[in-house]
């Protein structure tokens, strides 16, 4: 059997998984921190295949407790959580149930899966109660996305109709009150549009004002890792996982997070972060949440423990 976890699966179909959960216990350390993993888009806290595998990994080899975020009463709803709950009342509701979650009190490591990651660093900023050490987002969006899922090419016809009409649609009132990715659509060729119409990614990036309790409790964090697939289909452009974006005013030529207004202003305090080496940026080859246990354990684990 391959000693591999697969995180990508079909996105944008309602399927619902039957499973039968394994009950057994394990036993935990108290000396080390426990962890939290939030999932992504198209995936739940619990599938077997994918998330609820991670956990059982993590249960056991590092022997802490794991708690697996889900939205909702049910498999489904949290499923559905990814598509249709607005991100802020996702972060409201997980703030709320993790503050009250006795096994965090004494703090807690963040692992976020996609668009997961985005959702976790809005906690840190936004959930002043939660004490997070360290944050680990595994192919999160944290400067926005610009292109569709699986598009072929971003230069063909078809796929460039398809990403005009959501730009178009995605700042209405409507698209950001519905649909979850619409609150992370960054169109670098209407900044201004962006900055103003955004009600979740342009908030947490600090782009429409300076929110101050947002930049210290992210430096708060003892380290906060990026992890970019260099392969990634799914991710557009693949260099937002590491805080990159467009350049503004088109759509070709990319800037490191170091040549971006957020940094060089540092307006969510990434500057000061980086110039105390809070900031790792890690590589994975494969396409998007494709990577062995081997790689996350030489790579991830380090700041696990």
């Amino acid at each position: 059997m391959c000693d591999c976890i697969n995180m990508q699966h079909t996105r944008f179909e309602v399927v619902i998984f039957y499973f039968i959960a394994l009950t057994t216990k394990v036993q935990v350390s108290s000396e080390k921190l426990p962890i939290v993993l939030w999932h992504g888009m198209g995936d739940t806290c619990c599938f077997p295949f994918s998330l609820g595998g991670v956990t059982k990994f993590l249960e056991s080899e590092i022997n802490v407790y794991v708690k697996s975020i889900e939205i909702g009463n049910s498999i489904t709803e949290d499923f559905k959580s990814g598509y249709l709950i607005h991100p802020n009342q996702q972060v409201n509701m997980v703030c709320e149930d993790l503050s009250t979650d006795a096994q965090l009190k004494g703090g807690f490591n963040a692992i976020g899966f996609s668009q997961g990651s985005q959702f976790l660093r809005a906690l840190v900023q936004r959930c002043s109660t939660l004490r997070i050490h360290n944050l680990i987002t595994l192919g999160g969006q944290h400067q926005g996305v610009f292109g569709l899922p699986n598009c072929p090419s971003i230069s063909s016809r078809t796929c460039e109709r398809f990403r005009l009409l959501l730009n178009y649609a995605a700042y209405t009132d409507l698209m950001q009150n519905f649909l979850v990715q619409a609150t992370y659509w960054h169109d670098p060729l209407n900044e201004s549009k962006y900055r103003t119409s955004s009600t979740f990614l342009a908030d947490i990036n600090n782009e429409q004002f300076i929110n101050k309790t947002y930049v210290k409790n992210l430096q708060k964090l003892n380290k906060f890792v990026m992890v970019q697939f260099n392969n990634d289909s799914i991710v557009q452009p693949l260099q937002t996982q590491w805080f990159g974006y467009y350049k503004p005013g088109q759509d070709k030529e990319i800037q490191g997070l170091k040549e971006t207004n957020i940094y060089i202003e540092d307006r969510l305090g990434l500057k000061k972060m980086d110039d105390q080496n809070k900031i790792v940026f890690l590589e994975c080859e494969g396409n998007h949440l494709q990577f062995t246990k081997e790689w996350f354990r030489e790579n991830l684990f380090s700041y696990l423990k």
